[in-house]
């Protein structure tokens, strides 16, 4: 198989994300760095490795909901040597997180070695809906919350229509929930900056019909057998 649906089959990254790892150098095939697309790879025989880390595809899929909290890190690695969600599980096999949270966000993140599951939640042709707490300085007026919802400008994107709803109103900020399917980096911060709310906390409480619930901070459980079968369905 293609090198890249290796990579994703291995829960290592989505096959665009595994184009540009290879195109940077990231990986290797029997020890030997490869940097261009249309390699082929065996499974059974050759060994791939991301960043010196050998990768396989496993044959047991594992699936963790786990509540992220503040002051970590999705990522596998870090420069800045900050905690990372991964230290979080102890389990021997190998997983990734599906999508990301940034540092400073809580909430709900999912991880697994289902590299094909990882692409269906994570695209946004897929539509999987993503709701929030978010708590923002100020109060919103109604003419915001309308453009909240038809699209806002973090830059020259449009984001794509969005829900939201004011759970609850302080004197100088207000608590809204917000549901979204798009995931550009630190999107709903960027729509609150680009209407004048900056975030104060945000926490994500479900992926879909997947809820955090009342799981603690920093801790994870296995998903259902019926949470699997749904995620499978988007």
């Amino acid at each position: 198989m293609r090198l890249q649906k290796f990579m994703s089959l291995a829960g290592a990254a989505s096959r665009r994300k595994a184009e540009e790892f290879i195109k940077m150098g990231r990986v290797k095939v029997n020890g030997k760095t490869v940097d261009e697309m249309g390699i082929k790879v065996d499974p059974e025989l050759d060994k791939v490795f991301l960043d010196d880390k050998e990768i396989s595809i496993e044959t047991e899929k594992i699936y963790i909901l786990l509540n992220k909290p503040v002051g970590c890190v999705t990522t596998l690695s870090d420069e800045f040597n900050r905690a990372k969600v991964i230290d979080l599980i102890d389990i021997k096999e190998r997983i990734y997180p599906v999508g990301r949270l940034d540092y400073n966000s809580s909430g709900l993140l999912l991880l697994t070695n289902d590299g094909e599951l990882t692409h269906k939640i994570t695209h946004p042709s897929s539509h999987v809906y993503k709701t929030y707490v978010v708590k923002i300085k100020g109060i919103m007026t109604k003419k915001q919350i309308n453009k909240f919802k038809t699209g806002v400008d973090i830059g020259g994107y449009i984001t794509a229509p969005a829900e939201i709803e004011v759970l609850k109103q302080y004197k100088d900020n207000c608590l809204v929930k917000v549901t979204i399917y798009e995931g550009k980096n630190r999107q709903i911060r960027r729509m609150m900056d680009a209407l004048n709310h900056p975030v104060i906390t945000l926490k994500r409480v479900s992926i879909g019909q997947i809820n955090i619930d009342d799981l603690p901070k920093g801790k994870w459980r296995h998903l259902t057998k019926q949470e699997v079968e749904y995620l499978k369905s988007l």
